[in-house]
């Protein structure tokens, strides 16, 4: 197989690396060091992380892109696989004709079927995939249970294993480390439910499958990559425009502050969708004159996703501008503000290391904000068909082409509630893990995360 380098993955693992140099110093900088360590003692904060890991595990292995040796023919389709495709082959593969509901049997539609004498029956087809192994129909719930209660098993030794790796001697971890026992105590449950998955959609369409019969399961975990990338690359983008224009605007004021002011007004002014959807067009448009040079589904929805998280990230900073100015005004009357302007320290000097650690937690818990709002924006933005390429998986395409799935009768839901599902665990763990990193890094609000301490009883006269 011949590797291929899509722009979205060298984006991708570019944050990686980012992350990997800020750990890095962290490590060395006590003033970073301290607010890690009180996160690190709060067990919501641990069972959170462990959560977002999983999720940041998938969106790697679904950002390393291969060529099959097969298609390396000028005839044959040249579309790369990720290491997760290569990982959930039978969920790639599986594909059924059409609607299937969660662990069927049988198709959604009936469709004709020519009987032995001769005649035309409405029927519901057996499914190709889905429960094939079984003899009997009536077994499927017993097979189920047996399944899933091995996989859940083989998840929970895999956990222990993982657990055992990470906290050495865990099971010896003292009464008072709730952090660590919440962090091994999820990932033994997300190791069970993993299992019980993995083995349940090797004989079954878990989720059930799409209009086009792909398994549900497969395109919620390729929309992993996709909803992770548009939140931390917009959040990247953005990131640079609010805290370069908003500190300085509210430190400085005068004419930069009227000019920062003037450029978020009017920037803010103009409804984004109209700005997303000129961009989308226009990106179209481009890709449509040099056909040539994007023959690759791929390679044309990973171009659409990056020129989205740019569009987002360029659009939408204006807000945070506007909190880090007011709290810049509000520090540039403070003591030691006024003491290192008499000491004569620079402007920049001063932006950089009495401003900057001062509003980190209103960047913190904001950016993470954003990041929720973002991955649900994708859903609103491919809605009205201006999201990402409707060729790549995302938790936006699967509820778009749920919305007329529902005006069915009965009602095509699984589509939808497994994105929901998703997109729900997503943002819930971000927003609990945001929440205590703000609470650490909140001068004001780090006394609520201290650990509490027993007081020693009074000495009797």
């Amino acid at each position: 197989m011949t590797p291929v380098f899509l722009l979205t993955d060298l984006a991708l693992w570019g944050v990686l690396t980012l992350a990997a140099a800020y750990a890095w110093s962290a490590r060395r900088a006590l003033h970073l060091r301290a607010p890690w360590q009180r996160v690190r003692q709060q067990p919501v904060a641990m069972a959170a992380a462990v959560i977002l890991l999983l999720h940041v595990g998938v969106a790697l292995l679904d950002s390393i892109h291969l060529l099959p040796a097969e298609a390396a023919g000028k005839d044959a389709a040249r579309e790369p696989l990720s290491l997760l495709d290569l990982a959930v082959t039978p969920l790639r593969e599986g594909t059924e004709t059409s609607y299937s509901a969660p662990f069927a049997l049988v198709a959604f539609d009936r469709e004709s079927r020519l009987q032995p004498d001769g005649s035309m029956r409405r029927e519901f087809p057996r499914l190709v995939h889905g429960g094939a192994h079984l003899q009997d129909d009536s077994a499927r719930g017993v097979d189920i249970l047996k399944r899933g209660a091995l996989g859940a098993a083989g998840g929970v030794l895999l956990g222990l294993l993982l657990t055992q790796l990470l906290w050495p001697g865990w099971w010896r971890v003292r009464a008072d480390d709730r952090a660590a026992t919440a962090a091994a105590v999820t990932l033994l449950a997300v190791g069970a439910l993993v299992g019980a998955l993995g083995v349940l959609a090797l004989r079954y369409h878990v989720f059930g499958t799409d209009k086009v019969g792909t398994d549900v399961l497969y395109q919620s975990l390729k929309s992993i990559r996709t909803g992770l990338l548009i939140g931390t690359l917009t959040t990247l983008i953005t990131l640079p425009f609010a805290l370069a224009l908003g500190i300085a605007a509210g430190y400085w004021r005068g004419l930069v502050d009227d000019i920062v002011q003037y450029l978020y007004t009017t920037l803010a002014s103009i409804p984004g969708v109209l700005l997303v959807a000129a961009s989308a067009l226009l990106l179209d448009a481009a890709m449509t004159r040099h056909a040539d040079a994007f023959t690759s589904i791929v390679v044309r929805s990973d171009l659409r996703l990056l020129a989205l998280c740019a569009i987002l990230g360029i659009t939408s900073w204006t807000g945070l501008c506007r909190l880090l100015r007011a709290e810049a005004l509000k520090l540039r009357e403070s003591e030691f503000v006024r003491a290192a302007e008499a000491l004569g320290v620079r402007g920049v000097t001063i932006l950089w290391r009495h401003l900057l650690p001062n509003v980190m937690h209103i960047v913190i818990i904001a950016t993470v904000l954003d990041f929720s709002g973002l991955v649900l924006a994708e859903a609103a933005l491919t809605y009205i068909d201006i999201g990402v390429d409707p060729g790549m998986e995302s938790w936006g395409n699967m509820i778009n082409a749920a919305r007329l799935e529902l005006a069915r009768q009965p009602a095509v839901w699984w589509s939808l509630a497994a994105a929901l599902v998703w997109m729900f665990g997503l943002v819930l763990a971000a927003n609990l893990f945001a929440d205590t990193v703000r609470a650490a890094f909140d001068p004001r609000a780090r006394d609520a995360l201290a650990t509490p301490t027993t007081p020693e009883p009074n000495a009797r006269d």
